[in-house]
């Protein structure tokens, strides 16, 4: 199979494994402020040494930063807000429809949508202070 082939065969089973719902993505696009929340959240899962559990199995946050990048990427073009990230990139599995947990240290596992909305809630607050600040 040449590259070229591979390559829209690999976009199909992608858009197959992420729902009929995401094959045809709209035309919105996260603001700038949405976006920065959004890399922001990116980089707090990359940070937290926590590990994520996907389809069966457990993930350090590394791969899991790997997973939201390539579902995000794929995304993008669909997603208007952080709330919309984390519902349709964060939250489940598009192949499954299993959750996706969160489990930092020895805590209890919890829901990624949960963990990340926290988080989001967590960052505008301190952004909307820093900003009262200034």
């Amino acid at each position: 199979m040449n590259h070229r082939r591979s390559n829209v065969v690999s976009m199909v089973m992608l858009g197959l494994a992420l729902g009929p719902g995401a094959a045809v993505p709209s035309i919105a696009q996260p603001s700038a402020g949405a976006a920065q929340e959004i890399d922001h959240m990116l980089a707090y899962v990359e940070a937290s040494g926590c590990g994520f559990f996907r389809n069966g199995s457990w993930y350090d946050a590394k791969r899991a930063l790997d997973h939201l990048r390539v579902k995000y990427d794929y995304l993008k073009s669909g997603i208007a807000s952080s709330e919309e990230f984390i519902e349709r990139a964060a939250t489940k599995s598009s192949l499954s429809g299993q959750p996706y947990l969160v489990r930092c240290g020895a805590g209890e596992p919890v829901a990624s949508g949960a963990w990340l909305m926290n988080e989001l809630a967590r960052y505008r607050h301190a952004s909307a202070h820093a900003t009262v600040a200034n």
